[in-house]
């Protein structure tokens, strides 16, 4: 009789196991799946086509970088909320900044976050250094040490503080969104004789960091 239980509970284990190991599986295929498409119907069709960014975000599980409620959807083309203010910026805006930094081995970057680790797991592999802050404390910055050579702001800002622009070495460049009458672009910029201008480049949604609205100037 024990063996007969023993083997009755054997067989309920090993039906159990075998129940929820295809929908994890399932769940992983479907994810993988949904990272391909991405590349190919949202990134290759918009002219990101420089192969180290298709293969970092092919690499890199999207899901893993947005809230568990979003993670069935993390690879739609459109930003995903990640809490009251700030939202991770859709796959093609990634891919497009990661081109138009074009970081280098020797590169020291600082990565201004929106509060998701995904565009600096992405950039993380191709450069020397990589710091992170976060989008509160990047505008508060009272001085910067010009200490990177590349700054990378992971949103769209109205307003680039003399603080931030202060982190970037003589030289350096800067890869950020830029909102400009209510409309956000892609925009780059480097610092020469110690100022930083921004321009613009390719018209795309790209979430707004509040952190950078543009000081309220007095009208009479």
């Amino acid at each position: 009789m024990l063996s007969v239980q023993y083997s009755a509970a054997k067989a309920n284990e090993t039906m159990t196991l075998t129940a929820t190991r295809p929908a994890s599986a399932d769940t992983a295929n479907t994810q993988a799946t949904a990272r391909r498409a991405m590349i190919d119907s949202q990134l290759r069709v918009s002219g990101v086509n420089e192969e180290w960014v298709l293969a970092a975000m092919a690499r890199v599980p999207r899901e893993d970088f947005v809230p568990e409620s979003a993670r069935g959807h993390a690879y739609i083309d459109r930003a995903i909320p990640l809490d009251g203010a700030h939202a991770l910026p859709a796959p093609l805006v990634a891919g497009m900044m990661l081109v138009e930094a074009a970081p280098q081995a020797d590169d020291r970057v600082l990565l201004v976050s929106c509060g998701s680790g995904y565009l600096g797991e992405l950039l993380r592999p191709q450069v020397a250094v990589l710091d992170t802050v976060s989008a509160a404390d990047a505008a508060a910055q009272a001085k910067g040490m010009g200490q990177y050579s590349l700054i990378l702001v992971d949103g769209a800002i109205e307003h680039l503080p003399a603080g931030l622009a202060g982190e970037l070495a003589e030289g350096g460049r800067i890869i950020t969104g830029l909102v400009e009458r209510g409309v956000t672009r892609l925009a780059a910029g480097r610092k020469q004789g110690g100022e930083v201008a921004l321009l613009p480049l390719a018209e795309i949604g790209i979430p707004v960091l509040r952190e950078f609205a543009a000081p309220k100037r007095w009208s009479f």
